[in-house]
């Protein structure tokens, strides 16, 4: 490969692998322990009927995560505070709002479900484990700066590949699997049209847009040579090309993951009529009978891989969203007495989330509903994004290009489409 000078980062291109970043975490906590239970809950309740959604949205999700990145690198500022630049603050607030009641949800579900996981493995206290999960996630987000503690939610990318053994050890009927994907069984029902929205908005979430964004900032803010687009536009073609590269593989291996959940699920327990699974680990629990002890243990260990890698995602995504919505100082990079606000909601997000598992509110039941709000909260947060990627007022020469705004539009439409689909069969 020939070497070029003058990168982003001012030295020698580097390899593809090493471009991996923002996007491959990102897309990786996307299949957070939430994320598992509803593309069990979808496969389990519709079989095949839902695995066509998994490989349509892999483009749009390439885009939309693609625009949310470039914002962030273009601009040197994170999704809520370029919005609190440019729109009425009563938006701005409220799609805060949107975001960390379903962030919030999903940390509990997500703490909750690492600490049952565990409990199925070995056995003893999942509420102390839930706790001890979201402790450890707490202090290395907090005490570690970013630079040394994103290799470690790199690394914990390879959890997921416990989904792809999953699928690996269980008969898998590849032909019927291929009919369902070519002529999808779609179905017109209140039901199908619900799992269709948290399906979508588990995939294509607002914490992700948020995440990614800030991330390409906080790279600005911890580079000796990194600069906004704007201000350095000759880093331009490196630091696009690395975006892209490394949003789409983190949205395909995303995609990818999702599609061997629905699919395990499907197979061994729609097959099997279980058609009614209420959380990742419940998933984990039925296999074991079905599919054997191995399937069950990849399963149950992948909940804890992917949870501790999505609990800090999900967190420092409500902080960044939070700080940028009122303009206070944010980053990981940061020590804590120098963002206070920051790491405010980072701990208290997190402690909600564990201290919904105390409650009597069900924080798994309450995920479902955290995937819809998710789905309907990413409608004007994508609009929003769509209108800023396209203003030269905010991107200056670096607009989105046709195929980012063609596919972009898409991605909006198809969640809108989504939504109201889910609103009109409701009543029915």
């Amino acid at each position: 490969m020939a070497v070029r000078e003058n990168t982003e980062d001012g030295g020698p291109e580097t390899p593809p692998w090493k471009d991996l970043g923002a996007g491959l975490i990102t897309g990786a906590a996307d299949d957070d322990p939430s994320g598992i239970a509803t593309y069990s809950q979808v496969g389990a309740a519709f079989g095949y009927g839902m695995l066509w959604a998994a490989l349509v949205t892999m483009p749009l999700m390439i885009a939309i995560q693609a625009i949310s990145a470039g914002i962030g690198r273009v601009t040197g500022h994170g999704l809520m505070d370029g919005m609190r630049r440019y729109y009425p603050r009563t938006l701005v607030y409220a799609l805060l709002m949107l975001v960390f009641v379903a962030n919030v949800i999903n940390l509990a579900a997500d703490i909750g479900a690492m600490g049952a996981a565990l409990k199925l493995l070995i056995g003893g206290p999942a509420l102390l484990y839930a706790a001890l999960f979201a402790g450890l996630s707490l202090l290395l987000q907090v005490f570690i700066p970013f630079t040394r503690y994103a290799p470690i939610l790199k690394l914990l990318t390879l959890s997921l590949f416990a989904y792809v053994a999953t699928a690996l050890v269980i008969d898998v009927p590849w032909r019927a699997v291929l009919r369902s994907i070519v002529l999808p069984p779609i179905r017109w029902d209140a039901a199908y049209a619900m799992g269709l929205v948290a399906l979508l908005g588990t995939t294509i979430s607002p914490y992700l847009f948020c995440w990614q964004a800030s991330e390409e900032v906080e790279e600005i803010e911890t580079s000796k040579r990194r600069k906004p687009l704007q201000d350095a536009p000759q880093q331009a073609p490196s630091a696009l090309r690395r975006i892209g590269i490394d949003t789409t593989v983190g949205m395909i291996f995303s995609n990818l993951i999702a599609f061997f959940i629905i699919l395990t699920a499907a197979v061994v327990l729609h097959a099997h009529g279980k058609t009614d699974i209420q959380s990742s680990a419940q998933a984990a629990e039925a296999l074991r009978p079905l599919a054997g002890d191995l399937a069950f243990a990849l399963f149950a260990a992948g909940i804890i891989g992917t949870g501790l890698l999505a609990v800090p995602v999900l967190a420092g995504a409500t902080a960044y969203a939070a700080a940028g919505a009122f303009g206070r100082r944010s980053g990981l990079e940061h020590k804590p007495h120098e963002a206070r606000f920051f790491y405010g909601v980072l701990i208290g997000s997190a402690l909600l989330g564990i201290a919904l598992n105390l409650t009597p509110l069900d924080p798994i039941k309450a995920l479902y509903w955290s995937a819809v709000i998710n789905g309907v909260a990413a409608v004007p947060l994508m609009v929003a994004m769509m209108l800023m990627g396209s203003q030269r007022k905010v991107m200056g020469d670096f607009t989105m290009p046709w195929p980012l705004k063609l596919f972009g539009w898409l991605a909006t439409a198809a969640m809108g489409a989504a939504v109201v689909g889910m609103f009109v069969t409701w009543g029915k």
